[in-house]
C-alpha cells in the first residue's frame, strides 16, 4: 500500500483495490462513491496525477524541499508495511534462549542451595560453581536441563558430571588450601575447568577425543577462559609431564586403578581425587606424603565413563 497527502488530507493507493483512499470524506468536495471503513474511495484518474505529481509538492506545511515527488520519507502519512512471516522454529529457540539466560542466576542459585543441603560447605567451591553458568556447556537442546543434579550427554560418547560429582571433587582437592597448579584428566566440555579456574591461577585439562577437544576450545575462547586454561588433546592417563608437578589432579573417568603416571606427577602434599573400579566404582582420594609414599581415603559410589588410553582422532 503506498501513501501521500493531498491537500492536508492522508491518501492511500491500493493496489489490491486498485483505488486510492483518503481519510476525509469531502476533498475537493467530491469523491464520496464507494465509501468502505470510514474511507474514500478516489477515481483512477488520480493515480495518474500523483505517479507525475513533480518534485517539491504543496503541503499544509508549505511548499516542500524534498525531492522524488511524495515518498515514506516525506510524507507525515504512517506507511504500514505487511508482517514478516517468522521463522516459528527459530523463534522458539530464540525464546529458549532468552528464557534461559534471565532464569539462569536463579537456578544456579537453587543448584548452590541443593549442593549445601548435600553437604558442600566449603563456600569458595559454590561460589565458584554459582559464578560458571552450566547451561552454556551444554548442548542447547538440554540446556533447560542444565541444573538438574544429572549427568548430562555432550556427544562423542562423554558425559557432563553432575553438579554434586564436580562440587565434592573439587571441594575435595581444596579441603586443604587452594591449589595453586591444577591438572583435569579429561576435560570433556571444560565446565570444571572453568569451575577450577575461578579457584586457581593454573589450569591444565587433557582431552582425548579430538573432536571433543575443538568444541570445548572454541567454546572456552568464545567465553575468555582460555588465558586461564590451558587445553591440550593428549592421553590422559600420562599426564602432562612438561607441566608437572602439580597440586592437585582430578580424574573424569574411571580407571581399573589409578596410573602411575598420574600419582608421580603430584607435588609432595597435593591431591588427586578420582573414580576407580569397573562396574562398581568409588570416588579415591590420594594425598602424597613423601617421594615413594600415597596416602589413600575411599569416599562415595560414582558412575563415570571408563577412562581410556590414547587419542581418538
Amino acid at each position: 500500500m503506498k501513501s501521500t497527502i493531498l491537500h492536508g488530507e492522508s491518501v492511500y493507493w491500493s493496489g489490491f483495490a486498485n483505488s486510492w483512499f483518503v481519510t476525509n470524506r469531502h476533498v475537493r468536495g467530491s469523491y464520496h462513491k464507494g465509501r468502505r471503513a470510514g474511507f474514500t474511495i478516489m477515481p483512477k484518474t488520480l493515480k495518474k496525477q500523483f505517479s507525475t505529481m513533480p518534485s517539491g509538492t504543496n503541503n499544509r506545511f508549505g511548499r516542500s524541499r524534498l525531492g522524488g515527488g511524495i515518498t515514506p520519507t516525506n510524507s507525515n502519512a504512517r506507511i504500514l508495511t505487511p508482517p514478516r512471516v517468522a521463522n516459528v522454529q527459530a523463534t522458539r529457540q530464540l525464546a529458549k534462549r532468552v528464557n534461559m539466560g534471565l532464569n539462569s542466576e536463579r537456578s544456579r542459585a537453587t543448584m548452590v542451595n541443593r549442593l549445601r543441603q548435600q553437604g558442600i560447605q566449603d563456600e569458595r567451591v559454590l561460589d565458584a560453581i554459582m559464578a560458571v553458568p552450566r547451561h552454556l556447556f551444554v548442548d542447547q537442546g538440554l540446556a533447560s536441563r542444565a541444573y538438574e543434579d544429572a549427568a548430562l550427554p555432550i556427544g562423542f560418547g562423554q558425559t557432563i558430571s553432575q553438579p554434586w560429582v564436580v562440587a565434592r571433587m573439587v571441594a575435595a582437592v581444596c579441603e586443604k588450601g587452594i591449589p595453586d597448579k591444577i591438572l583435569e584428566v579429561g576435560g570433556g566440555c571444560g565446565y570444571q575447568a572453568a569451575v577450577l579456574a575461578k579457584l586457581s591461577r593454573r589450569v591444565y585439562a587433557i582431552e582425548r577425543v579430538q573432536g571433543l577437544y575443538q568444541q570445548t576450545r572454541q567454546r572456552l575462547e568464545k567465553l575468555g577462559l582460555l588465558s586461564r586454561i590451558q587445553l591440550v588433546h593428549g592421553d590422559g592417563s600420562k599426564g602432562l609431564p612438561n607441566a608437572a608437578p602439580f597440586d592437585a589432579i582430578l580424574v573424569a573417568a574411571a580407571g581399573i586403578e589409578i596410573p602411575q603416571a598420574l600419582l608421580d606427577q603430584l607435588a609432595i602434599g597435593g591431591r588427586l581425587i578420582a573414580p576407580e573400579g569397573g562396574a562398581d566404582q568409588r570416588l579415591v582420594l590420594i594425598e602424597r606424603t613423601g617421594e615413594q609414599a600415597w596416602h589413600r581415603t575411599e569416599l562415595e559410589a560414582v558412575r563415570f565413563v571408563p577412562l581410556r588410553s590414547g587419542v581418538q582422532p
